[in-house]
């Protein structure tokens, strides 16, 4: 499933550790405070207590070797900065830095880090978006300018298939898979309800009432899907 490091052991990256190793990947995660490093201990698969600035020991820890680093540590620019110089030094491939401000944001992208995430603002935009529209559910902003989005099916969308809707063609929005429960029924006759996921959707497969499309597209273009299917 992957290997990861996370560095920084606030709540954003503990939960980020939590469920990437939870899920069957490798995590570890680092941090300067002994003390949540041994809180950690026995959730990911090592945790180790060094200096996220010392180069030497972010390679000893095989930094370069991960898939992918989540550089947790948006509280301190400085911190955050010089890590991200040591990260890239060492050859770390796909680096993910929590910011808490756009100064701290563009500093890192002059670096070359490009994966910027704002948790804050990200569930602000969410809650907005949610607001506006019952059917959205979840609401990503890509650092490309893209957005993705779990939409819930509208009812004019229910029984076409995707080449029907065509929403590449028509909107230029991709879907991406498409979430759906399962129903069966069991030997005591109760209903069992899975839910699923078509990570291959078709242009023959065929939308449901209740099912979830998750979409990718252009932020101009899911702003105004969001907007014409607002009421349906």
């Amino acid at each position: 499933m992957g290997k990861f490091a996370v560095i920084g052991l606030g709540k954003f990256g503990t939960t980020v550790a939590n469920t990437l190793y939870a899920n069957g990947s490798e995590v570890i995660v680092i941090d300067t405070n002994e003390k949540r490093i041994e809180e950690i201990k026995g959730q990911v698969s090592a945790a180790v207590h060094i200096d996220s600035t010392n180069e030497q020991a972010l390679k000893d820890v095989g930094i370069h070797e991960m898939d992918a680093v989540i550089l947790a540590i948006g509280n301190n620019i400085a911190v955050s900065v010089l890590t991200s110089v040591i990260l890239k030094k060492l050859g770390a491939g796909n680096i993910y830095a929590k910011v808490d401000s756009k100064l701290h944001a563009r500093i890192l992208e002059m670096l070359g880090v490009h994966n910027i995430v704002f948790p804050e603002e990200q569930i602000g935009i969410q809650l907005a978006h949610s607001l506006m529209s019952a059917n959205i559910i979840n609401y990503y902003s890509l650092s490309t300018g893209h957005t993705i989005i779990e939409m819930r099916v509208p009812h004019t969308y229910t029984g076409k298939t995707l080449q029907q809707l065509a929403l590449p063609r028509e909107k230029g929005i991709h879907i991406v898979a498409i979430k759906y429960d399962l129903v069966t029924v069991s030997e005591d006759g109760d209903n069992i309800v899975e839910k699923r996921i078509n990570d291959m959707p078709g242009a023959n497969d065929i939308i449901n009432e209740g099912d979830i499309l998750v979409l990718l597209g252009s932020q101009s273009k899911i702003t105004e899907l969001i907007n014409e299917t607002a009421g349906l």
